[in-house]
């Protein structure tokens, strides 16, 4: 094998134990940013390898809730299983004692989202969501009369959701009488 190829074969590796310690569907932002934030794989790397993975049958795509969603499957448990050993010992240590940390955060950072879209130049459709578990909970879209305030709206919900959301069940929750 040469220096290449075992650098291909390490970051398929190094996906596939990610994938084996996060122990569930996860989404590709997600994937994306943990796999970043343990090595020095960039995007292009990682999409290629991603690709290589689903053509091998060792990951599932598909599409939940409009986000991408990436599975590990049997094969690419069996796989994993029968390489880890190639894996660098060193690459292990970094994943394993970096793992859950860099994974609260991401998730944490995926499970806010809010984002502006024009319609026109003065109107704007603002959605906001809250994802749990790669399932929407919570998910509103409202019109913004300006760039401004719709910026604010995403600024607003990114920093506060954890405070304007359970107002907003209230809300809609309470008897009008």
């Amino acid at each position: 094998m040469t220096k290449t190829d075992e650098i291909l074969a390490d970051n398929k590796l190094l996906i596939l134990y990610i994938l084996q310690k996060i122990n569930k569907p996860v989404s590709y932002k997600e994937l994306l940013e943990l796999v970043i934030s343990i090595s020095d794989m960039n995007y292009f790397d990682f999409q290629q390898f991603l690709l290589d993975l689903l053509e091998d049958k060792f990951i599932l795509k598909y599409e939940q809730n409009e986000d991408e969603i990436i599975e590990l499957t049997e094969d690419g448990k069996n796989a994993l299983e029968l390489t880890i050993n190639m894996l660098p010992g060193i690459l292990k240590l970094k994943i394993d004692s970096n793992f859950k940390e860099n994974f609260l955060k991401i998730k944490e950072q995926f499970s806010v989202f809010a984002e502006y879209t024009p319609i026109t130049e003065t109107d704007f459709i603002v959605k906001c969501k809250i994802i749990e578990n790669n399932n929407t909970i919570f998910n509103l879209e409202a019109n913004a009369g300006s760039r401004e305030q719709a910026k604010q709206i995403v600024n607003n919900w990114n920093n506060n959701a954890n405070e304007i959301y359970p107002k907003i069940l209230d809300i809609l929750s309470s008897n009008p009488n």
